[in-house]
């Protein structure tokens, strides 16, 4: 079939999307002998601009190397393609021959790829790879690269936790997620008990209010003497606004390219601070931004998200051979499996942690929730209670 792939990676990078792009190289390799594969530099637009890494030329030794790598290998891009600038992609695609585009990415990803089919006409099979640690890609069970970020924030806030109860205090732990908590629920992922932290959870399915975070915060105390709370950077409150834009003054809000309001950076830590200072003045209390850490840390690199990650890579290749798609790891009731899905289904298209994932009178995690994360981020660690 296919003599000429072109492969690129699109969004925030993981630990493990090079497994991906890795896995696709060598399933080429073994199905296609001869192909020519070009890896795409900063995603489309390396595309646009013509500018490759040969991926046929690279020693498959040195190809594993790179899978084992954090971060993008090829580099990314968060450039949102609308039907003109898909134009020239396609018109880039053409001009090298492209049998099949394998784009790895998140829902914006399998968005252009579907601009780039309806407008390609059939002539080239395009291909979305999953990948996101925000777990929010729809007919996925989860995505490649969430196990990893969430055994970051599991052990992060299990230490967190320990810390605090030798000097008891709040605590308040911000997590990457705009409109999806599957990574700030993770924090619960590794809780020792019913007393341990995070004791509260707070997510972008449900409405965030200040007072009842104060009261939340002061009730958590009364309880334990310590209070710990994993939240989500896309909190919202009740008017649908994200909460930075509730607690930070117009003037100091920063917007990215696509006009979304910036989630990451101190004007929402300090925002929490100022709360708990007026809210709960004299009390301990802290407040970190994980930021970009736990997405590629190669501290955290979990050996089934990898696996995963690499198959995902290969089955693209099945997936082109097919006639495009979007790869999706789905849960069959005892393992994950890889399956081919339109690309319809999945792009501009975000997947909420279900509500059951959460008691209905209560910022914690249901057991629900608590079953779907033992099941990817089983405990690692045997620690003990402390004394205190």
């Amino acid at each position: 079939m296919a003599e000429t792939f072109v492969i690129a990676q699109g969004g925030g990078p993981t630990a493990v999307i090079n497994q991906t792009m890795a896995g696709a190289v060598l399933e080429i390799r073994k199905r296609y002998r001869g192909a020519r594969v070009l890896g795409a530099r900063h995603g489309v637009r390396g595309i646009r601009d013509g500018d490759y890494v040969d991926l046929s030329a690279v020693p498959e030794e040195q190809l594993l190397r790179i899978a084992a790598t954090p971060s993008a290998a090829l580099g990314s891009t968060r450039d949102k393609p609308d039907a003109a600038y898909c134009d020239l992609v396609l018109k880039g695609l053409r001009k090298e021959g492209a049998d099949a585009f394998v784009y790895i990415g998140g829902n914006d990803t399998a968005g252009t790829q579907q601009i780039l089919a309806e407008a390609s006409g059939g002539s080239i099979a395009f291909v979305h790879a999953p990948k996101t640690i925000d777990n929010d890609l729809v007919e996925n069970d989860h995505t490649p690269g969430f196990i990893s970020a969430a055994e970051f924030v599991a052990g992060a806030f299990l230490s967190v936790d320990l810390d605090f109860r030798a000097l008891p205090g709040v605590y308040v732990g911000i997590v990457m997620g705009r409109h999806a908590g599957f990574l700030t629920a993770a924090a619960a992922a590794w809780r020792q008990n019913e007393h341990g932290g995070p004791h509260l959870i707070y997510v972008p399915e449900r409405a965030f209010s200040v007072p009842r975070f104060i009261e939340d915060v002061r009730a958590t105390l009364d309880r334990h003497k310590r209070c710990v709370v994993a939240v989500s950077e896309g909190v919202t409150t009740a008017d649908g606004k994200a909460l930075v834009e509730s607690l930070v003054p117009p003037e100091r809000l920063e917007r990215d390219a696509h006009g979304n309001v910036k989630l990451s950076g101190a004007d929402l830590g300090m925002a929490f601070e100022r709360a708990l200072q007026e809210g709960l003045p004299g009390k301990r209390a802290r407040v970190d931004n994980l930021g970009y850490m736990p997405r590629g840390y190669i501290g955290a690199i979990n050996a089934t998200d990898a696996a995963e990650a690499f198959e995902a890579g290969a089955f693209a290749v099945e997936t082109a051979a097919q006639g495009g798609g979007s790869v999706a790891l789905q849960f069959d009731g005892e393992k994950t499996v890889t399956r081919r899905v339109p690309l319809g289904d999945v792009a501009g298209k975000t997947r909420h942690m279900p509500e059951d994932f959460l008691k209905a009178d209560a910022n914690e995690l249901s057991e629900a929730g608590m079953a779907y994360l033992r099941r990817l981020v089983p405990p690692k660690y045997l620690v003990d209670s402390p004394f205190v």
